[in-house]
């Protein structure tokens, strides 16, 4: 099992494309604009995903309630973050924020850090600002709604799939969660010198 595994893992590295998951502005404006943008860049899913194993983590130690908080908490503030640069508001460092937010929660799913579900939720709606401030603020107005709409469902299930497999692997072991955690931290440090 940890062969394929390790198998898959190398495949997913070798498959993905450095962060250019931030298209065009003039390709944004539509719903499939917006649905289809995460899965355009290692940094969206490799997050999306961490976001998913961690909740996972946690509703393994304590908190059921983790599994659609914590999610939940991401996509909110990544929307609130999206506002906020629709609005013409800055936000300082947001790449350097994002590129953060790819090793930090990978460090935290490797580390398998059990905070309560509240502080696990800040900590995951920080990074989501400035993945949402982003998102809006390459943007522009035109289509706003309908790009925004699909961005936020990815994500969700870009986290629903963190947390299928984190669920699903906990029952052979916790320590592949951490193995794939200990990978997005070296994926994020690998995009920081793309």
């Amino acid at each position: 099992m940890l062969k394929r595994l390790s198998l898959a893992a190398a495949i997913l590295a070798a498959a993905t494309a450095p962060a250019f998951a931030h298209l065009d502005p003039a390709a944004h404006g539509s719903f499939l604009a917006g649905f289809s943008h995460p899965l355009f860049g290692a940094d969206h899913i490799l997050v999306m995903v961490a976001v998913g194993l961690w909740a996972a983590q946690i509703a393994r130690g304590s908190s059921r309630n983790a599994l659609w908080i914590i999610p939940l908490a991401f996509v909110g503030t990544m929307a609130a973050g999206f506002l906020l640069a629709l609005g013409g508001a800055g936000l300082p460092f947001v790449e350097p924020a994002i590129l953060a937010s790819v090793i930090g929660l990978g460090l935290l799913v490797a580390t398998a850090v059990k905070l309560p579900v509240s502080a696990a939720a800040t900590v995951v709606g920080v990074f989501a600002l400035f993945h949402g401030h982003a998102h809006g603020g390459e943007l522009g107005s035109a289509g706003a709604l309908q790009f925004g709409i699909g961005f936020m469902i990815t994500t969700a299930f870009l986290h629903a799939a963190g947390i299928a497999l984190g669920l699903g692997i906990a029952r052979f072991s916790p320590y592949i969660a951490r193995i794939l955690g200990a990978g997005t931290a070296l994926l994020g440090l690998s995009l920081a010198f793309a």
